[in-house]
């Protein structure tokens, strides 16, 4: 359908998007320049855009010429609090802030595919949502229930979301139906002792050695509590206790996540913890606070758009690039909580090197082979196109029952 030189113009154009936007990267909540960014491109690209005045997520709507299923396609926006540590040409404007997660890279396919969809909506039947989110990496919360609570995907049949992957090289994609990423869950754990002087310990009950032994009784609820074949971890990241060298310690907090590929086994974890807590605060004569905050879901991809999204990957990568049995991860997404309420898929989408190192994501060192953008504009285009059903038959069911 696209010629060679199309298709070279639009990677140019990805590879402006994405570095116009790697230049001016905003925290959670605070992507004013980068919203305005958005909606002035697709504005310029000839669609009419929505903004909102409790959050800086940006929302576009291509109808086609027949009537047909609503599906949707998501991308973040957010950056990281994260010195860039990257000498290029295009790098961070803003001090102490990168796009080291590749939210620039998705914004950029967006709209690539809004492009793309925009200019041949005459052949399209149905609807295409498009969705740049704010404040994605804003965990616990995050930003997805802005776009749900609004009842922007009320009328939704199924969406489609991505994530730049340097762990593939660029040219292959990893997905699976079922749990790809986990839960991710925050807790605050504050032990409460009684002060003394350090040479009286007799007198005061020592919040740090009660902190201790809960350290290692968190890490007997994954070894003996839990069913060997699940998988869970409970990290515990910060540690703060203590006002003097030389004085028994009355207050310890400990700060972590939990993180879990069940959703039954994340039900089960409140509850163990505070038994744990309860039972050795009091051995020791002291007492404790357990703040449990719920955040993101399990992202489990539904069979059928997993299915579509793989065949529309097979169809533009070829089969041996397409990586249908990846091991899930213990990072977290989001786009999770789209799933819950709609059906879709989300898949990993390689940005590897194959002639230099690769870094990690939320690295300051994090870089991407631009040769991914068109990759991935051109799997959720054939995504679309596989989507949207034909007229006489998409009226009357949704994509995905």
């Amino acid at each position: 359908m696209f010629d060679k030189s199309t298709l070279a113009q639009l990677e140019l154009q990805l590879i402006t998007w994405r570095r116009q936007l790697h230049r001016i990267p905003e925290a959670s909540y605070q992507e004013k320049k980068t919203s305005q960014t958005i909606a002035t491109e697709l504005q310029k690209l000839g669609l009419s855009v929505q903004t909102f005045s409790n959050h800086l997520g940006v929302c576009a709507v291509i109808h086609g010429s027949q009537p047909g299923p609503v599906i949707a396609f998501r991308a973040d926006m957010d950056a990281l609090s994260i010195r860039e540590e990257v000498a290029s040409e295009f790098r961070s404007e803003h001090e102490g802030a990168m796009h080291a997660c590749g939210h620039d890279g998705h914004m950029a396919i967006l709209l690539g595919l809004a492009s793309l969809l925009h200019s041949n909506r005459q052949h399209l039947a149905g609807t295409i949502k498009l969705f740049f989110q704010s404040a994605e990496e804003a965990s616990p919360e995050g930003g997805a229930h802005f776009f749900l609570e609004a009842g922007l995907l009320d009328d939704v049949s199924a969406i489609f979301g991505l994530h730049l992957w340097p762990d593939l090289p660029c040219g292959e994609i990893g997905l699976r139906p079922g749990a790809l990423m986990a839960a991710s869950d925050r807790l605050s754990i504050t032990i409460l002792g009684e002060g003394a002087h350090a040479g009286q310990p007799q007198h005061g009950v020592d919040a740090i050695t009660i902190a201790a032994d809960v350290l290692q009784g968190i890490s007997h609820i994954l070894s003996r509590q839990l069913d060997p074949l699940e998988t869970a971890t409970i990290n515990i990241g910060q540690i703060h206790g203590g006002d003097r060298y030389n004085v028994i310690a009355r207050e310890v907090v400990l700060e972590g996540t939990v993180r879990t590929l069940s959703e039954g086994v994340r039900g089960t974890l409140p509850s163990k913890l505070d038994r744990i807590l309860s039972g050795m605060t009091a051995s020791q004569g002291g007492s404790y606070r357990l703040n449990y905050q719920h955040g993101y879901p399990v992202l489990n991809n539904w069979p059928q758009p997993t299915a579509l999204l793989t065949q529309a990957a097979i169809t533009v990568l070829g089969a041996d690039q397409v990586h249908t049995d990846v091991k899930p991860v213990l990072a977290a997404e989001d786009f999770s909580k789209y799933l819950v309420r709609v059906p879709g898929s989300f898949f990993w989408l390689g940005c590897g090197f194959k002639d230099k190192e690769n870094h990690g994501l939320h690295s300051p060192y994090f870089e991407i082979d631009e040769a991914a953008l068109l990759h991935g504009v051109a799997i959720l285009y054939q995504t679309a196109l596989l989507a949207l059903k034909q007229p006489e038959t998409a009226a009357k069911q949704p994509v995905f029952s």
